[in-house]
C-alpha cells in the first residue's frame, strides 16, 4: 500500500468547489499573498483588498475549482466578515512572523470569532499562515505549536514569503487539502488515534478486500486493493517494505505473510500522523464514503430507470458475485450458511437485513440454515420486489468495487414490457410471480411451503411470528431453470390493483370445506375472467374427505364452463417432499400465457378455423375476379365481362342469400338460447361475455358492402351447410370461366 496515488481522489468531485477566506490583522500581507500567487511575482503596489479570484479546476492539484477571498478590515464591516465566514470552506489566519501582536491576535480574536460563527460539531478547518519569513532568520513554529495543540480545528501551519514567493503554492494546496481531506473525521489529536467512525469504515473496507475471508490481506489481495484505489500495482519489494514497517511497530500486524486488520488500521494511522490524509480519504471515497464517513446515496442508490410493465432481475454477473460471496462465508463447506456465518456476512452492513421470516421464504436444510439455492432465491426475490433495496445491499457488499463496475446498477437486468412478450409469444424473463388466492385456512400456506419442499410435518414446526407471505424457488420448465415467486394474498372482498398484477393466478380451495370454493369463483369473475392472466384452480387438502361445495356448479363444471384446466388435486400431507407438478404447471402457464388464452378461445369458439377459411374463400373470389382482371373493351364477351355478369347473376345472388339466411337464423336462435341461460343462471352475479377477437367473426360481403357478424356459437351443421353452398358457387364460377375461355379459343380458330 502506497501513501500516494496515481489517480486523483475519486470523490474530490463531490466538492463542487473550494472557497478559501484569508483573514488577519491589517498589514500582515494577506493581499500580497493572493497577488503573488496569481502573478507569480511580488506586486510593487498593493491595493487595500484583492478582488475574489477563481482558479479553474484543471490548474489545481486536486482538480477542483478554487475561490480565494480576501478580507479587509478597512473596507468591510463586521456583518460582511460574518457572512464571508459562513460561506467559506477553509479559513487561513495570516500573521506576520516579525510581529508578535499579530500572533497574539490569532488566539485572542480570530479563532474565537470564527468558532462563534460555526457549529461545534462542524468546525471549519483552519490554516495558520506565517507571512514575511524573509524578514527574519528564525522560525515562529515554537510559538505556534502550542496553539495548534490547543485547537484541533487547526489543520497545519505554513511559513511563507509573498516577496520571495516561498511556499505560496503550498499554502493554497494545504488549504484545498484541508477541505477535501480533513483531519477532523479521521483522527483525534488529543488521544493520538483514529476516531471510531473511521475505524468502522476501514474495518468494512478490510473485510470486503479480504476476498478469501481468512482474516488477512495476502499479496494478491493487497495488489488488487492498491490497483482499484490508486490505479497502480505494488512491486513485490514494496509489498515487503510495507509489511516490514508494520512488523516493526506492532507484533500481530502481519500473520501468515498477510496484513491483518490491526496492521491495516495501523498503516492508515501512520499516514494520518504523517500528514498524508489524502491516502486514507482516497480509500474511503473509493469505497463510497462521504466527508461524514457515511456511504453516499449516489453510491448506494445509483440511477436505474424501470419503465412501466417491466420487472427487475439479477443478471449472470450478479449471480457469479453472489456465488463467490456465499462461498467466502460458507467456511464449513456444507452448502448452507449457519447463523454465525450469516452474521459474519452481514458485518459489512450497518444493520441485519434479513429477519427470521427469510428462513420460511426460501429453501433451508434440515437444521433450518439457508442453503446456496435459498441464498440466491432470496436475492432474486429482493431484486424483483424492491430493486432499490437490492442495490443498497449490493453496495454494502462492495459489488461495484470487487467487480470493477461503475455501480450496482450493472448487476440488474430490466426486462422488456410484458406486452412485447405477448406480441412475440415468447419471454426473456426468468422470474414469474404467482398470486395465491383463497379463503383463510384453505391451504395457501401449505402451497407456499410445498414449493420449498416442506411437507406438513415440517410446516407445523414454523412459528406463527416467523411465517412469510412469500415463497420463491427454482422450477424447471422444458429444461429451463426459472424462478417461481408465490405471494399469499389475504382474503378480501375486493382485490387491490397491486394484488391483481401478476403472471399467473393460483385459486386455492379446501376440498373439506363446503364454503371454500365460492370465494375462488367470485374472485375469478370479478378480476380474472376477462383478463389474459392465466388461472389455475387447486383443490388443496386432497388427502381429506371431499365434500360438495355450496355453489351452483361443481369446481370441475366451473372450470369446464370457463375453459380452464380442471382443478388440480394437491396435498402437502406426505411422507416425503410434496409433489411439484402444480408449480411446473403454474410456471408454464406464466411463461406462455398467450397459449393458454388461445386454448380458452379455441375451446370457446369451437370452429374458429372453419369460419376463417370461409372468409378467406369469399375474399379470394372478390379479389380474383374484380381486382386482378382488367377489361379493355366494351364487347361484353371478354373473360372479365363474362365473369362480371356471372357474379351479378341471379344464381349467385340466390346462393349468397341462402348462406346469409342460414347463418342469421341460427344466430338468432343462439341469442334466444343465451337469453334463456341468463334467466336460468343462479350463480349470483351477471354473466360476463368474453371479449371477441378477429378470429371469432364471420366476414360476409353483400352487394352493398361487407357484413360483419359475431358468430360465437355456430353449430357444425350450419357450417357444413354454408360450406357446401360456398363450394358450389366457387365451382360453378370456375367452371363458367373455363368454359367461356374454351369457347373463345374455338371462335379464334374459326
Amino acid at each position: 500500500m502506497r501513501a500516494g496515488g496515481g489517480r486523483p481522489p475519486r470523490a474530490a468531485d463531490m466538492k463542487k468547489d473550494v472557497r478559501i477566506l484569508l483573514v488577519g490583522e491589517p498589514r500582515v500581507g494577506k493581499t500580497s499573498l493572493i497577488m503573488s500567487l496569481v502573478s507569480e511575482e511580488f506586486p510593487e503596489e498593493v491595493p487595500p483588498r484583492a478582488e475574489e479570484i477563481t482558479i479553474p479546476a484543471d490548474v489545481t492539484p486536486e482538480r477542483v475549482p478554487t475561490h480565494i477571498v480576501d478580507y479587509s478590515e478597512a473596507e468591510q464591516s463586521d456583518e460582511q466578515l460574518h457572512q464571508e465566514i459562513s460561506q467559506a470552506n477553509v479559513i487561513c489566519i495570516v500573521y506576520a512572523v516579525n510581529n508578535k501582536h499579530s500572533i497574539d491576535k490569532v488566539t485572542s480574536r480570530w479563532i474565537p470569532l470564527i468558532n462563534e460563527r460555526t457549529d461545534k460539531d462542524s468546525r471549519l478547518p483552519l490554516i495558520l499562515v506565517g507571512n514575511k519569513s524573509d524578514l527574519v532568520e528564525y522560525s515562529s513554529m515554537e510559538t505556534i505549536l502550542p496553539i495548534m495543540n490547543q485547537y484541533t480545528e487547526i489543520e497545519t501551519c505554513v511559513e511563507c514569503s509573498a516577496k520571495n514567493l516561498k511556499n505560496i503554492s503550498e499554502l493554497f494546496y494545504y488549504a484545498q487539502k484541508a477541505v477535501l481531506h480533513p483531519t477532523g473525521p479521521l483522527y483525534c489529536p488529543e488521544e493520538k488515534e483514529m476516531k471510531p467512525a473511521c475505524i468502522k469504515a476501514l474495518t468494512r473496507i478490510f473485510k470486503i478486500s479480504d476476498q478469501d475471508n481468512d482474516g488477512t490481506l495476502n499479496d494478491a489481495e493487497l495488489n488488487f486493493f492498491q490497483r482499484i484505489c490508486f490505479n497502480t500495482p505494488l512491486a513485490p519489494q514494496a509489498l515487503e517494505d510495507v509489511k516490514n514497517v508494520v512488523r516493526k511497530h506492532i507484533s500481530d500486524g502481519v500473520a501468515d505473510s498477510g496484513l491483518t486488520l490491526k496492521g491495516f488500521l495501523f498503516l492508515h494511522t501512520l499516514f494520518i500522523q504523517r500528514g498524508r490524509h489524502e491516502t486514507t480519504w482516497t480509500v474511503l471515497r473509493r469505497f463510497g464514503y462521504d466527508d461524514d464517513l457515511d456511504l453516499t446515496p449516489e453510491y448506494l442508490f445509483p440511477l436505474l430507470k424501470i419503465p412501466p410493465d417491466c420487472t427487475t432481475e439479477l443478471n449472470h454477473h450478479a449471480y457469479l458475485f453472489l456465488q463467490s460471496t456465499f462461498d467466502k462465508h460458507d467456511l464449513d463447506r456444507d452448502c448452507a450458511l449457519s447463523p454465525d456465518e450469516l452474521k459474519d456476512l452481514f458485518k459489512v452492513f450497518p444493520y441485519i437485513p434479513w429477519g427470521p421470516d427469510v428462513n420460511n421464504t426460501v429453501c433451508t436444510n434440515e437444521r433450518g440454515w439457508i442453503t446456496y439455492q435459498g441464498f440466491l432465491s432470496q436475492w432474486t426475490l429482493t431484486t424483483y420486489l424492491d430493486v432499490q433495496r437490492c442495490l443498497e445491499y449490493l453496495g454494502y457488499l462492495g459489488y461495484s468495487i470487487l467487480t470493477e463496475q461503475e455501480s450496482q446498477a450493472s448487476a440488474i437486468t430490466v426486462t422488456r414490457d410484458k406486452k412485447i412478450d405477448l406480441q412475440k409469444k415468447q419471454t426473456q424473463r426468468n422470474v414469474f410471480r404467482c398470486n395465491v388466492i383463497g379463503v383463510k385456512n384453505c391451504g395457501k400456506s401449505g402451497v407456499l411451503q410445498a414449493l420449498l419442499g416442506r411437507n406438513l410435518m415440517r410446516q407445523k414446526k414454523i412459528r406463527e411470528d416467523h411465517k412469510s407471505y412469500y415463497a420463491i424457488n427454482t422450477v424447471y420448465v422444458y429444461g429451463q431453470e426459472k424462478y417461481l415467486l408465490l405471494h399469499d394474498i389475504s382474503e378480501s372482498e375486493f382485490l387491490t390493483e397491486a394484488e391483481i398484477i401478476c403472471d399467473v393466478v393460483c385459486l386455492v380451495y379446501d376440498v373439506s370445506n363446503p364454503k371454500s370454493f365460492e370465494y375462488c369463483a367470485r374472485i375469478f369473475k370479478q378480476h380474472f375472467m376477462d383478463s389474459r392472466i392465466p388461472c389455475l384452480i387447486v383443490a388443496a387438502k386432497s388427502d381429506l374427505h371431499e365434500v360438495k361445495q355450496e355453489y351452483s356448479i361443481s369446481p370441475t363444471d366451473f372450470c369446464r364452463k370457463h375453459k380452464m384446466p380442471p382443478p388440480q388435486a394437491f396435498t402437502c400431507n406426505t411422507a416425503d417432499a410434496p409433489s411439484k407438478d402444480i408449480f411446473v404447471k403454474l410456471t408454464t402457464m406464466a411463461m406462455y400465457p398467450e397459449d393458454h388464452y388461445r386454448d380458452r378461445l379455441s375451446r370457446d369458439m369451437g370452429h374458429t378455423d372453419r369460419i376463417e377459411n370461409l372468409r378467406k374463400i369469399w375474399v379470394f373470389l372478390k379479389t380474383t375476379f374484380h381486382a386482378r382482371l382488367r377489361c379493355m373493351c366494351t364487347c361484353n364477351r371478354c373473360t372479365f365481362c363474362i365473369c362480371q355478369n356471372f357474379l351479378n347473376s341471379d344464381l349467385l345472388q340466390s346462393v349468397k342469400n341462402k348462406i346469409f339466411t342460414a347463418v342469421l337464423n341460427r344466430l338468432r336462435a343462439r341469442v334466444a338460447e343465451w337469453g334463456a341461460m341468463l334467466l336460468a343462471d343462479d350463480e349470483g352475479s351477471i354473466t360476463h361475455l368474453s371479449t371477441f377477437s378477429v378470429e371469432d367473426s364471420i366476414f360476409m360481403e353483400s352487394s352493398q358492402g361487407l357484413l360483419f357478424l359475431e358468430a360465437r356459437h355456430v353449430t357444425q351443421a350450419d357450417l357444413k351447410s354454408s360450406t357446401f353452398w360456398l363450394r358450389a358457387s366457387f365451382g360453378a364460377t370456375v367452371f363458367a370461366v373455363l368454359g367461356f375461355a374454351m369457347y373463345k379459343a374455338l371462335l379464334k380458330q374459326r
